[in-house]
């Protein structure tokens, strides 16, 4: 009884960590690939995208050029990012990877984001980028560690799925990254946009007690992020 009984345990134990790492990035594939159709009307949902025909499938499903041109960097932030993921790419659907091309104008700034389904990977191609993330919330009377890093042509940096994180222009000339990503479609939450900007918007009253500002300056945030979205 009592063997049995450790048996159970053990298996119950085991059990619980596959679950844990099946669920820390995409799911496997269970074909060759999967092609995405991209069809708003489909009536059958599936966490990911319905899979095209195989025998309809061609290279083009797994083409997608322009990486090589640079995004428009003309606005507030001073960069751009020209992602590829499975709603520009569909034979990316279950691989459970994606890829962005990040532009910097001289002190431009990616700013603070999570990709709340990947883990990303940066790597400089040109320039010299200032990055870092911000650690989960820790114990009592800790703060959140901040880790950075300086990097020049040729660097590469991790960022932790879900972590925020950010890439400032440092340097004095244009500058450009690449990022690997662990999903085929990792998503993206600009902080300040986020909590700023949604709609309806968050309670003033919420977010002054939150950040311990004043309420004026709370409406003018709301109202330059709200600018920035229309």
């Amino acid at each position: 009884m009592a063997l049995a009984l450790k048996f159970l345990v053990i298996t119950i134990a085991i059990l619980a960590l596959a679950s844990s790492l099946s669920t820390a990035s995409d799911p496997s594939p269970l074909q060759d690939f999967c092609v995405a159709v991209n069809d708003s009307k489909a009536t059958v949902f599936v966490n990911g995208k319905i899979c095209k025909d195989p025998k309809l499938v061609t290279a083009d499903d797994f083409f997608r050029p322009g990486l090589n041109k640079p995004g428009n960097t003309s606005n507030q932030l001073g960069s751009a990012v020209t992602a590829v993921n499975v709603n520009n790419l569909p034979g990316l659907n279950t691989l459970g990877i994606s890829l962005a091309r990040i532009d910097f104008a001289r002190r431009g700034l990616n700013p603070p984001h999570t990709h709340p389904r990947g883990t990303e990977v940066l790597v400089v191609l040109k320039g010299r980028l200032y990055v870092g993330f911000v650690l989960s919330n820790p114990g009592p009377n800790m703060k959140n560690k901040l880790l950075t890093k300086i990097l020049n042509p040729g660097d590469v940096f991790v960022f932790p799925q879900g972590l925020i994180h950010f890439q400032l222009n440092v340097g004095k000339t244009n500058a450009i990254a690449f990022a690997g990503l662990s999903s085929q479609n990792p998503g993206v939450i600009t902080i300040a946009n986020a909590v700023f900007g949604s709609d309806p918007p968050i309670n003033d009253d919420v977010l002054s007690k939150a950040f311990q500002v004043d309420k004026k300056m709370v409406d003018h945030l709301q109202d330059q992020f709200w600018w920035d979205n229309n």
